[in-house]
């Protein structure tokens, strides 16, 4: 697959889920494409639609409550969206692998490790026991667990967290997917455990050639590991770009204040970091107009009537506010 192909396109995505209260509409007209061989950044506070994005990708939504309203998602030439479940089954974990928030509650308690990763490969690769039981031992050397023949036998409750991730990982690249979707991957570990994980995963995409979604708050995992960012707020892509144009060259009002948020070396300890003030709005009830108008310090009247189109700043980066829309 050419380094430029286009692997993942996500157009005009819309997510809703049915609650008591009503309806929440959690992932609002997303669009965006991936590239082969390519790490890509989801970012936003909690309830900005990440993970619901990445898991309409993979056709997880439980429906009801969860209902897709509109977009589709093609991944290399297939609409995903009009995929059955049982077409579903031969692409998850073969074509598209996912590492989960939380290894103790997305690896089963009452099966061994190696099983975890034998059952997948003899479903996707047609392997026998032999050929299954030599691969996971070799994933999971592959992921840096000591020991991989004893640790084969074992039950996750047996691992540390670091190790349950390292497995997760293991059975997520188990058959070489296209692409690995991984939400939040880190969160749950200490800093020293994290940046193992992390290095593996930049090993492993450089060797295998594998396209990398990284779900994350965290702006420092994005700046280590990722090509290119999307910044999300209220189930919207308000900017998106290069990790350079991102970093260095915000121009979104809510990018800007999530970097501001971020501690850095060169800040001068006395120096306090800047909170974004408010909260975000109720995607029972989304604004009308720009979701972040309520916590924006630029904010003008046509920002709480009508939201901004997109403005282009380069070929790779664009952004939705009306500072740039009315120049």
């Amino acid at each position: 697959m050419s380094k430029q192909e286009t692997v993942l396109s996500v157009k005009n995505l819309e997510v809703a889920f049915n609650t008591r209260g009503g309806l929440v509409q959690a992932v609002r007209n997303v669009t965006f494409d991936l590239k082969a061989g390519e790490a890509l950044a989801i970012v936003g506070e909690s309830g900005s639609g990440k993970s619901v994005t990445a898991q309409t990708i993979m056709r997880l939504i439980p429906t009801p409550p969860g209902r897709i309203n509109g977009g589709t998602i093609d991944f290399k030439g297939q609409d995903i969206l009009k995929k059955s479940e049982k077409e579903m089954e031969a692409i998850r974990g073969k074509e598209i692998g996912m590492i989960f928030q939380d290894p103790m509650t997305s690896l089963n308690p009452t099966i061994t490790i190696g099983r975890q990763i034998t059952e997948v490969l003899m479903k996707h690769q047609n392997m026998n026991n032999t050929q299954a039981k030599e691969r996971a031992v070799e994933m999971l050397r592959l992921v840096g667990l000591p020991n991989p023949e004893r640790r084969f036998a074992q039950y996750p409750h047996e691992f540390s967290g670091g190790m349950r991730q390292r497995a997760m990982i293991a059975v997520a690249l188990s058959c070489d997917p296209t692409l690995l979707i991984a939400d939040e991957p880190t969160t749950a570990l200490d800093v020293t455990i994290q940046a193992q994980i992390l290095e593996l995963m930049k090993d492993l995409q450089h060797r295998l050639g594998t396209s990398i979604i990284m779900i994350t708050h965290d702006l420092g995992i994005v700046a280590d590991m990722c090509d290119r960012v999307i910044v999300m707020y209220a189930g919207k892509v308000v900017e998106e770009g290069t990790k350079e144009e991102i970093f260095k060259n915000p121009q979104h009002p809510y990018t800007r204040g999530l970097l501001r948020s971020l501690p850095r070396l060169d800040q001068p300890k006395d120096e306090p970091l800047i909170p974004i003030d408010g909260t975000p709005p109720n995607m029972m009830h989304p604004p009308k107009g720009c979701a972040f108008a309520d916590r924006c310090e630029n904010a003008m009247r046509i920002c709480a009537e009508q939201d901004a189109d997109v403005t282009t700043h380069s070929p790779t980066h664009a952004s939705r506010c009306w500072m740039h829309s009315a120049v």
